[in-house]
């Protein structure tokens, strides 16, 4: 038997029509057994329905200042937007018991609210607790639609088998743990002919403390068990036909890529595009599993494959991703000029406030990097001011171009900064990685650098790596 993991993001679940829509991908990919060949047995990783993780958060920080009224009202229409979605989705034998279950479910909800506007505390563990409600629902709600449509739908709490440290809020997967766990809580069913559906995103310690992957953790979900299941394909549903050559809301003329290798696609992934997880690329690179980015509002397209290598490609660049809301930190130190571990003491600094650094450039007395974590800039420049004069400028945004073999290609810098003449480029990266070069520029320049960058390097794009046919809509998001 033959396993393919598909992770459903929250557009693609986010009311009843679109939920109806998965149960028809989900059937497309069960795969009897036939000619002695193994069946395709799907799982599914679901995230909670769009938006729904972003009102859980907003009625945990009501809670922990004391506003008890303001959270129990978003939880009210979480209530409520779950129930009326159900509503659409069962036949009226099966619905009353559908209703109960969510109504108990939010019950629990409303009754840890009022419990942390009593403390007047809201910790990083009751966080990820209130946070886990929205796949906890929505997982369960499919699980119960598939088993209503004949599809053997098995939903199975992702808490069981997705076991991480107890760092909260951005918990890390402990493999071994999770590959036995699945053994005993997910492989029976599949092995029953079952359909299992897991919430994504959220997880739990060996003790059963509940945690959460991080923000598009969901992804991480699907590619553990991709990795523990040695699966065939892993495919990322959501909104847009696949990996696209920059922001369609920025180039309504942007291509689909046909494939991308694993390096170029995180790349893009921790530079700005949103299709992907950046971590979801790991566990995939391990057991060379291919991951395919598809659109569940237009299944019929083919999407981007996502391989440990990509065909080479006559255009130089595959996409061109852009990371906002960068801050850039100068650190210039005279008195340090040739001082062994001056580095070593700036990067110390960002290490204790767990901040990570996108771009460096260094000179005999000055260190620039940027950052995309304001929140923590004041600290971090007070501790870095014990070391050199600093200073910070925020509203940056870091532009990244990838592709296959950049640094190996004469003149492309040239055409690179040709083509966005008149851009101010405060910072330059190029020569650390074979397939990224990457710049910063000023947040208000990000849609004309990107269209005359698009306008240059896709001009004549490779038909073998770009889908060169008109797209029906350039209204979604990269």
């Amino acid at each position: 038997m033959s396993y393919i993991v598909l992770k459903f993001g929250g557009t693609s679940v986010e009311d009843a029509a679109a939920m109806q829509r998965t149960a028809d991908i989900v059937a497309s990919r069960r795969i009897p057994a036939t000619g002695g060949l193994p069946a395709q047995q799907p799982i599914v990783v679901t995230s909670a329905m769009s938006k729904v993780t972003d009102q859980l958060l907003a009625a945990a920080t009501a809670s922990g200042r004391g506003d008890r009224n303001g959270a129990l009202a978003i939880s009210a229409r979480i209530r409520h937007r779950h129930l009326e979605t159900a509503a659409k989705l069962f036949s009226s034998a099966s619905a009353a018991g559908v209703h109960q279950w969510i109504e108990a479910e939010c019950n629990t909800l409303d009754e840890l609210l009022r419990g942390i506007a009593a403390v007047g505390e809201l910790t990083v563990r009751t966080t990820d607790l209130v946070a886990s409600f929205g796949e906890r629902l929505s997982s369960r709600l499919l699980g119960e639609y598939y088993a209503e449509r004949g599809l053997a739908g098995q939903h199975v709490d992702a808490r069981l088998c997705i076991i991480t440290d107890s760092q909260h809020g951005k918990a890390f997967p402990l493999p071994a743990l999770i590959e036995s766990r699945i053994a005993e809580h997910l492989l029976p069913h599949l092995i029953a002919g079952r359909v299992p559906i897991l919430g994504g995103f959220i997880g739990a310690t060996e003790a059963g403390i509940t945690t959460t992957l991080g923000r598009g953790g969901s992804d991480y979900t699907a590619a553990l068990l991709g990795e523990a299941l040695r699966a065939s394909a892993i495919e990322i549903w959501t909104d847009v036909d696949g990996i696209l050559t920059a922001d369609p809301r920025i180039c309504p003329d942007a291509l689909r890529v046909r494939h991308i290798s694993f390096e170029e696609a995180a790349e893009l992934a921790y530079f700005g595009a949103k299709v992907l997880h950046p971590a979801t690329i790991l566990p995939a690179v391990k057991k060379n599993i291919p991951v395919w980015v598809l659109n569940s509002k237009n299944p019929s397209s083919e999407g981007t494959k996502i391989t440990a290598l990509a065909p080479r490609s006559s255009s130089p660049f595959k996409s061109i991703a852009v990371k906002h809301r960068v801050t850039i930190v100068d650190v210039v130190a005279s008195r340090m000029l040739m001082s062994h571990g001056y580095l070593r003491q700036i990067f110390e600094v960002f290490d204790r406030h767990k901040c990570p650094v996108d771009l460096v450039s260094t000179s005999e007395v000055s260190v620039s990097l940027t950052v995309d974590s304001n929140q923590a800039i004041p600290a971090i420049a007070h501790d870095l001011s014990q070391l050199a004069d600093v200073k910070y400028e925020g509203q940056k945004a870091l532009l990244c171009m990838v592709g296959d073999d950049i640094r190996g290609q004469s003149g492309i810098a040239a055409q690179v900064f040709a083509a966005i003449k008149g851009v101010n480029v405060r910072m330059i990266s190029q020569g650390a990685s074979e397939i990224n070069m990457s710049f910063v520029i000023e947040e208000e320049d990000v849609p004309r650098a990107v269209q005359s960058l698009h306008a240059h390097f896709f001009a004549n794009p490779d038909p073998a790596v770009f889908d060169l046919s008109p797209r029906p809509s350039a209204t979604a998001k990269l």
